[in-house]
């Protein structure tokens, strides 16, 4: 068996997820919003409770579509805390109503998501050198300035451990162990 990260341990939706889309670069601003509601979710939780209820939050997050997130009213979001299949926390869904209005305003300003979110790593993947998990920091300089500014335009549950989880899933950052396969593969891809 090839090396690999450690964190997903035998769950294979979790090795699923680690091998074949975390630390992926993405650049498709539907994907980074998905990834955006989901990491938002993650605040205070871990990712693999997260990443059960991802086809929960689909259907519930209309495929995680911003327009219609964003036209979501309070009867939708009164709605949405009785569905079992994601995760029931009123702050937590007002706050993807929210950030999916400030994400539209982003991609207007900018003409996309992506040529905004990927300033804060001056649009290319940092690559980090670790070879043991206790390595990894919680956030960066990086994620203190992404955090920073996307409170600024208005965006909730975006702290900076936040700011670098989805770094780390968007493929901003590598953050594979420099022994896992995807580390090497990602490195030569990119």
């Amino acid at each position: 068996m090839e090396n690999t990260c450690p964190w997903p341990k035998a769950d294979a939706q979790m090795i699923a997820y680690h091998d074949t889309e975390w630390g992926v670069p993405l650049h498709d601003d539907h994907k980074l919003f998905e990834f955006m509601i989901l990491d938002a979710f993650q605040a205070g939780l871990s990712w693999q409770i997260v990443l059960r209820k991802r086809e929960g939050f689909r259907k519930a997050f209309a495929n995680f579509d911003a327009e219609t997130i964003a036209a979501y009213d309070d009867d939708k979001i009164a709605q949405l805390l009785t569905d079992a299949t994601i995760i029931r926390n009123r702050a937590k869904v007002k706050a993807c109503v929210s950030n999916a209005r400030a994400f539209l305003s982003v991609q207007k300003e900018f003409g996309s998501f992506d040529k905004y979110i990927w300033q804060f790593t001056d649009h290319k993947t940092i690559v980090n050198h670790w070879k043991s998990v206790s390595e990894v920091p919680p956030r960066s300089p990086e994620s203190d300035a992404m955090s920073l500014d996307l409170q600024k335009r208005g965006f909730k549950f975006v702290g900076s451990t936040i700011c670098y989880a989805f770094m780390q899933a968007a493929g901003m950052i590598n953050d594979h162990m420099v022994n896992c396969f995807r580390y090497k593969e990602l490195v030569t891809n990119n």
